[in-house]
C-alpha cells in the first residue's frame, strides 16, 4: 500500500478536518506518535490483477500493522479505517488488524486511518511486565514526556487461504483441548494420534496441495461430538470498554467507536455473532460523535443482535454512590435505551464493580431488571462464593436471580483452556448445567474477532468439551432460570474481598461526587418548590446534564480512585463545573421562593430536621442568632482545665487533651463516658500501605503492621473551638475541634496538607460500647457487619465501606461517627484492663503512586463528628448534619416543604425518609417523591402535599407506573397514607392539580 502520513495538532480531529489535510509520503519504519497524540494515515493500492475472483477458496484483505506489540488489545496504539466518504470500516488493534475487502482484482482501495499513540501503562498482557504499577509521567498529557511511541510495520494487501487458515484453527483447537483432558483419557490419546498423521499428511512444500488431506485426518476427531452430560455454555459477544482508566474519557469515546466498528463489520459477515452491551453513556457518546455508525448499530439493536443490557448510564461503582445515585444510573440509563432504540434491557450487567452493595437487588428490580449478572466476585482472596447460580437477596428481602460465569472472566476468547475451566469451575453441577461466558477482548475495548467466532463453532459439539451456543445473555437467563427451579439464596452485599483500598485513594474525586450528590438533590428540592408554588422556570434539562456528569464520575475506575492522573484531573475540574451550575440552581430556586427581602432566613434542604429546622424548610432568624453554614453554637461553653480544654453544652462535656486528642466525652443524659478511659479519641494514626499488587486499588491486611500514633503538637484555643496543630514526614494537619449548639456532637474539621508516598492516614475513635456488630450506612439503609473475626469471611472485611456514618451500640446507649466525604472504615473490638472496647476508625488518605504517581498529594480538608447516639434514627441525623452544612439567605418569605413525610398521627413517629423531591423526567410537571425506610423496620407514613393534588400513583424508578399492584396508595383528603417494609423503597409520581400545572415553565 501507498502511504501518507499526518499528525494532527492536539486533540483528535475531525474526519473532514484530517481529509483535506496535506499527506507526507511514509512507509514501513516509520516513527509515529506522540503520547496520547493522533496520527492520520491515507492509504491507496490496487488489488494485483492476477489475483484470484471470489471469496469461496481465497479471502483479500489489509493487514494493517501500526507498530502493535504483544500486549493485549487496548492497552496501546489503536486505528480506526474510515472510507474516503468518512464511513467507519473497522478498529485496528494487535490480534486484530485486518480489514476485510469486497473488491475484484485490479481494482482500486483507498482508506483513511486514524491512529491513537496511546502508551501502554498496563506492563504487559497479564499486567506483570517491567512497567506494571511503576509511577509513570504518561498518565496525563500535561506530564508525559515528547517523543515517538511507535514504529510501523506492515501495511499490506493479503490474499488469504481460507481452508490453510481453517486447518491452523483446528489444530490450534484440538492441541488445546487435549491438553486440558487426562493423561489417561483416551480421547485425549486419539486427538494426540490424529494431529500426528494430520502432520504428517501435511507437506511444507506444498501446503495449498495437502491442505485437504491434514483436514480429512482430522475430520472424524472434529465430528465426534460432546457427551449427553457436558457441561453447556451459553456465548454472548462483548467488549467490556472501561469508561475510563489508563486512558481519559476522550480516548474511551474513540475506543467505543472501534469496537463497534468492529461488532458491526463481524455480524455483516457472520450471522452466529450477537454483542451485549452496557453503559447508555457509550453509546450516547456514540451517537453524538459518528451518527452514521449510530444509524447502523441502531439497526442491529432493533434485529436483537447488537443487545443493550444493564439499563445504567454506566457501569458504576455500586459501593459508594449513594442512593439516590444508583437509582439515577437506572433512570438515566433507562431513558437512554428506551427513546433511542424503542425498550429497556431486563438484564442487570456490572461485571468489573469492585463490590455489590446490598441496597442493589431491590433497585434493579424497580428498575425492571429481571436478572443479574456480575464476574467481579471470582477474584476474592480468601473465600469463594459458593454458587455461580443463585438468588440474591438485598437488605430489603428483594431477590433477583444473579449469575457470575465460572470461566472467572469478561473477556472471553475461546481458548479450550477458558472452556475447561468454565465446566471445571462451574459449583452448581447436578441441578444446573448451563452457564454464560461473555467473549471478546475487553477493559481496553476491542470485542469479539472472526477467529473467536470460528474457535467457538469448532467447540460447540466437540468430544471432551463442553457444548456451546452462540445466544444472547437474555436467552442465557431464561434456560437458566426455568432449570434451576430451586436455587439457593445469598442474603445481603457481595463484599469484595480484595481492592480495599478504593474506599479511600483520590479523595478529592470522592469528595466533589459526595458534594455534588447533596447539592443536585438540594437544587430540584428547591427548583421543584419555585416552579409549583411561584410559577417559576424548571431547570430540567440542565439538572439532567449536571447528573449525567456526576453518573459518569462514578464509573467503576473514576469513583474508586484507580485511573490515571488525567482523568482525576478533568472529574476534579468536572465536579467543580457541577458545584457552580448546581449552586447557581440553587440560588436562583430560593430567590424565587423567599422574596425579595433582608430577613435572615436559615434554610435545610436535607430530609430531616437539622439544628432544630424542619426537613426541606426554612426558620427566621433574629438578629442574635448565631447560626452559621457550618453549625450553631450559641450555647457552648470553652473552659481551660489544668492544661486540658473542656467544651460544653447542655448535653455533653468533652474534654480536648494537652496533645489534642479528645480524652473524655460524657453523655449528660445517661452519666456514660462514651471515650474509654486511657484511650483517647480523635487519634490520628500513620500506617505504611505498600500492597503486593493493584496499588491504587489493595489495602493489604499487612498495614496493620505498621502504625505511628500522631500525638505531637501545638493547642490552642480560638472563641468556642480548639485548634490542634501537627506536623509530620512531610505533611501538616490543622484541626479545628468544637461542639455543636444543641446537639451531642462534637465536630472535627481536619485541614491536611498530605504529602506522603505509601502511608494511610486513619482517624481513630476507642469507645467504651461492647458491640458485637457494627452497623454503616449504604444506600437507601444500613446492613450490619460482625466486629469479630470468627469465620474467614469476617476476617476478610477488615475495610469497609460507610457512607456518612457508622453506629455502634448497646441497648439504648452507642455512637455514631461522621464524616462528609470518606467512604473507608475499619470497626475493631479491643479488650483493655478488662474492658471490651469498641474501635471505630474512619480511613482519611492514601499515597498510592500507579497509576497516578502523585494521588492525593496537596490540600484536603475532612469534617469528622462524634455523636452520642442510642439508637440508628440517632445516627441518620447526626450523618445527615455532618454532610449537610447549613445555608442562610435573605429574603421576605420563609420556604416550606413541598412535600412532606409525617408520622402517621400526632404523637407517632415516623422512620420513612422522604430522599428526593423532583420533578418528572418527562416533562410533564408531575412531582416524584422517592421514599425510604431507614431504619430496618415496619413504617407508616403520610405524605402531605403544599399544592392540591389531582393523583398520587406509585411508579418504578423509572417513573413508570407499576405493574400488577394497586398503584394508588391510601388518600386521607389531601395526604396519603402508606406502609413501607423494612429498607423498603417506594417512588410516587403525583400529579398536581390543573391551575398549578399551568405554572410549568412559566
Amino acid at each position: 500500500m501507498e502511504v501518507g502520513i499526518w499528525t494532527a495538532p492536539g486533540e483528535p480531529v475531525p474526519f473532514a478536518e484530517a481529509r483535506q489535510a496535506s499527506y507526507t509520503a511514509s512507509g514501513r519504519g516509520t516513527e509515529w506518535g506522540q503520547a496520547w497524540g493522533t496520527t492520520w494515515f491515507h492509504l491507496v493500492g490496487a488489488v494485483p490483477g492476477h489475483w484470484p475472483e471470489g471469496q469461496e477458496h481465497f479471502r483479500t484483505e489489509l493487514s494493517l500493522d501500526l507498530g502493535f506489540s504483544q500486549s493485549k488489545p487496548g492497552f496501546q496504539c489503536e486505528g480506526l479505517v474510515r472510507t474516503p466518504a468518512g464511513r467507519a470500516v473497522k478498529g485496528l488493534e494487535p490480534r486484530n488488524h485486518h480489514v476485510n475487502l469486497d473488491a475484484s482484482p485490479g481494482e482500486t482501495i483507498e482508506f483513511y486511518v486514524e491512529a491513537a499513540s496511546n502508551p501502554d501503562l498496563s506492563g504487559g498482557d497479564d499486567f506483570s511486565g517491567p512497567l506494571a504499577f511503576a509511577p509513570t509521567p504518561f498518565g496525563d498529557s500535561l506530564t508525559a514526556p515528547s517523543g515517538t511511541l511507535y514504529t510501523l510495520g506492515r501495511l499490506e494487501l493479503r490474499l488469504v487461504d481460507v481452508e490453510l487458515e481453517s486447518l491452523e484453527r483446528e489444530l490450534r483447537v484440538l492441541r488445546g483441548l487435549m491438553a486440558e483432558l487426562g493423561a489417561a483419557d483416551p480421547r485425549r490419546l486419539t486427538i494426540l494420534v490424529a494431529l500426528d498423521r494430520a502432520l504428517d499428511a501435511l507437506d511444507p512444500d506444498d501446503l495449498a496441495g495437502t491442505v485437504s488431506a491434514a483436514r480429512a485426518v482430522l475430520e472424524p476427531v472434529l465430528a465426534a461430538p460432546a457427551a449427553h452430560s457436558a457441561h453447556r455454555i451459553v456465548a454472548t459477544g462483548h467488549a467490556h470498554i472501561d469508561s475510563a482508566w489508563l486512558w481519559p474519557t476522550r480516548e474511551t469515546v474513540r475506543k467505543c467507536i472501534r469496537t463497534f466498528s468492529n461488532v458491526l463489520d463481524l455480524m455483516d459477515r457472520d450471522p452466529d455473532l450477537n454483542f451485549t452491551c452496557s453503559s447508555a453513556q457509550q453509546y450516547a457518546w456514540v451517537r453524538d460523535a459518528d451518527p452514521e455508525l449510530f444509524s447502523r448499530l441502531a439497526e442491529r439493536v432493533r434485529e436483537g443482535r447488537f443487545v443493550p443490557v444493564g439499563n445504567m448510564w454506566v457501569e458504576s461503582d455500586v459501593t459508594m454512590p449513594s442512593g439516590e445515585s444508583l437509582a439515577r444510573q437506572l433512570l438515566e440509563g433507562g431513558r437512554f435505551f428506551q427513546e433511542e432504540f424503542g425498550r429497556v434491557a431486563d438484564v442487570g450487567w456490572l461485571p468489573d464493580s469492585f463490590g455489590y452493595s446490598g441496597s442493589l437487588p431491590q433497585l434493579l428490580r424497580q428498575a425492571g431488571l429481571r436478572w443479574f449478572f456480575t464476574q467481579k466476585m471470582s477474584w476474592n482472596e480468601t473465600n469463594a462464593m459458593p454458587h455461580h447460580s443463585f438468588l440474591w437477596e438485598g437488605i430489603d428481602g428483594s431477590r433477583i436471580f444473579t449469575h457470575f460465569p465460572p470461566v472467572n472472566t469478561y473477556s472471553g476468547d475461546m481458548r479450550p483452556t477458558e472452556l475447561a475451566r468454565d465446566s471445571r469451575n462451574f459449583s452448581d453441577h447436578g441441578v444446573a448445567t448451563t452457564s454464560l461466558m461473555p467473549f471478546g477482548y475487553g477493559d481496553g475495548g476491542g470485542g469479539p474477532t472472526r477467529d473467536m467466532m470460528a474457535s467457538g463453532r469448532l467447540q460447540s459439539d466437540l468430544e471432551g468439551s463442553p457444548r456451546l451456543r452462540f445466544a444472547t445473555a437474555h436467552d442465557f437467563f431464561v434456560d437458566a432460570e426455568a432449570e434451576y427451579t430451586d436455587p439457593p439464596v445469598w442474603s445481603g452485599e457481595m463484599y469484595l474481598e480484595f481492592h480495599r483500598g478504593i474506599f479511600t485513594s483520590q479523595a478529592r474525586t470522592k469528595r466533589g461526587n459526595r458534594r455534588n450528590e447533596r447539592l443536585l438533590a438540594e437544587a430540584e428540592t428547591w427548583a421543584s418548590a419555585a416552579t409549583l408554588l411561584t410559577g417559576a422556570h424548571y431547570p430540567g434539562e440542565e439538572l439532567d446534564e449536571l447528573w449525567r456528569a456526576v453518573l459518569l464520575l462514578q464509573f467503576h475506575d473514576i469513583l474508586p480512585g484507580t485511573a490515571i492522573a488525567w482523568v482525576h484531573r478533568e472529574a476534579e475540574a468536572s465536579h467543580a463545573e457541577t458545584t457552580e451550575r448546581a449552586e447557581r440552581i440553587i440560588e436562583t430556586a430560593l430567590r424565587e421562593l423567599t422574596g425579595d427581602g433582608l430577613q435572615r432566613i436559615a434554610v435545610n434542604a436535607a430530609p430531616v430536621v437539622m439544628r432544630g429546622i424542619p426537613a426541606r424548610a426554612g426558620v427566621l432568624l433574629d438578629a442574635e442568632t448565631a447560626i452559621d453554614a457550618d453549625s450553631g453554637r450559641s450555647d457552648v461553653t470553652v473552659r481551660d482545665d489544668n492544661g486540658r480544654i473542656v467544651l460544653e453544652n447542655d448535653l455533653v462535656s468533652v474534654v480536648v487533651g494537652s496533645d489534642g486528642t479528645i480524652t473524655r466525652m460524657l453523655d449528660k443524659t445517661t452519666g456514660r463516658e462514651l471515650i474509654a478511659e486511657y484511650r483517647p479519641a480523635n487519634l490520628l494514626q500513620l500506617h505504611r500501605d505498600e500492597p503486593n499488587q493493584w496499588d491504587a486499588w489493595d489495602l493489604d491486611a499487612s498495614y496493620r503492621a505498621t502504625a505511628r500514633d500522631l500525638r505531637d503538637g501545638a493547642v490552642s484555643r480560638d472563641g468556642e473551638a480548639v485548634i490542634v496543630r501537627r506536623e509530620f514526614g512531610a505533611s501538616s494537619i490543622v484541626q479545628r475541634i468544637e461542639l455543636d449548639d444543641a446537639e451531642p456532637t462534637v465536630r472535627i474539621r481536619s485541614e491536611i496538607d498530605w504529602h506522603e508516598r505509601r502511608k494511610l492516614l486513619k482517624l481513630a475513635f476507642p469507645l467504651d460500647v461492647h458491640a458485637a456488630a457494627a452497623s454503616y450506612e449504604t444506600q437507601f439503609g444500613h446492613v450490619s457487619r460482625p466486629v469479630h473475626a470468627n469465620t474467614s469471611w469476617d476476617a476478610a472485611r477488615y475495610e469497609v465501606c460507610a457512607h456518612r456514618w457508622v453506629h455502634v451500640g448497646e441497648p439504648d446507649f452507642g455512637a455514631a461517627i461522621s464524616n462528609d466525604g470518606v467512604y473507608g472504615h475499619d470497626v475493631t473490638r479491643e479488650v483493655t484492663d478488662g474492658r471490651v472496647l469498641t474501635v471505630v476508625r474512619q480511613s482519611l488518605l492514601r499515597a498510592p503512586r500507579f497509576p497516578d504517581p502523585d494521588a492525593d498529594q496537596g490540600l484536603h480538608s475532612v469534617t469528622s463528628t462524634l455523636t452520642v447516639a442510642p439508637g440508628i434514627s440517632d445516627a441518620i441525623r447526626a450523618g445527615r448534619s455532618a454532610d449537610a452544612p447549613g445555608r442562610i439567605v435573605r429574603g421576605a418569605r420563609v420556604p416550606q416543604p413541598l412535600v412532606s413525610a409525617l408520622p402517621p398521627t400526632v404523637s407517632g413517629t415516623t422512620s420513612v425518609i422522604a430522599e428526593t423531591i423532583k420533578l418528572a423526567a418527562d416533562g410533564s410537571g408531575d412531582v416524584i417523591v422517592r421514599l425510604y425506610e431507614s431504619e430496618g423496620r415496619r413504617s407508616a407514613v403520610l405524605i402531605a402535599a403544599a399544592f392540591p393534588v389531582a393523583s398520587c400513583r406509585l411508579v418504578d424508578l423509572l417513573e413508570r407506573l407499576k405493574e400488577g399492584i394497586d398503584p394508588r396508595p391510601e388518600r386521607s383528603g389531601g395526604e396519603f397514607h402508606l406502609e413501607l417494609r423494612p429498607f423498603e423503597i417506594v417512588t410516587l409520581r403525583i400529579r398536581p392539580a390543573e391551575e398549578f400545572r399551568a405554572r410549568e415553565g412559566a
